[in-house]
């Protein structure tokens, strides 16, 4: 009976503590953006997140935080290590695909853009834009092959 006690005790704290290093995650990515990469200075410029709207070229769109990404889906689309990758994050948004930003240019072309991944390696966020109605599918074979991820860009605090 003890043990039983023991066990559920010991499976809820871990699920907390789970929960707080997810919440975490996402709050770390929480702020102001340089950008850092070519793309991310000829397409969006600076970024900034905060707890429900991404703000790109001074336009907010709702974002929605949807689930924590696992480290090998990280590596999927960030080109990481799998064995040093840590956790990154899937968030929706809608971005309609008319909007223009630095240099007329677009985020996925003639395709709403509809998914944000994102990946925090100490001061360096990287992320990554997707289009299609369907959650996407973080897998080597299924991003090399796929016509929905728009982009990735690369951010520095």
């Amino acid at each position: 009976m003890k043990i039983q006690k023991f066990s559920i005790a010991a499976v809820a704290l871990l699920a907390l503590t789970y929960s707080l290093n997810c919440f975490a995650q996402s709050q770390q990515e929480k702020g102001y953006w340089r950008a850092a990469s070519n793309t991310a200075a000829s397409i969006t410029g600076d970024i900034a997140i905060g707890d429900a709207k991404l703000t790109i070229d001074f336009r907010a769109y709702t974002l929605a935080h949807i689930r924590s990404l696992k480290p090998a889906e990280v590596a999927a689309v960030f080109d990481e290590d799998v064995n040093t990758a840590k956790e990154g994050t899937l968030y929706r948004l809608i971005v309609p695909a008319a909007t223009r930003f630095q240099h007329r240019n677009t985020l996925c072309g003639t395709d709403d853009t509809q998914w944000m991944a994102t990946y925090l390696s100490g001061k360096t966020l990287e992320v990554a834009f997707f289009s299609g109605d369907d959650q996407p599918v973080f897998s080597f074979e299924s991003i090399s092959n796929s016509q929905r991820v728009c982009g990735t860009y690369t951010f520095v605090r």
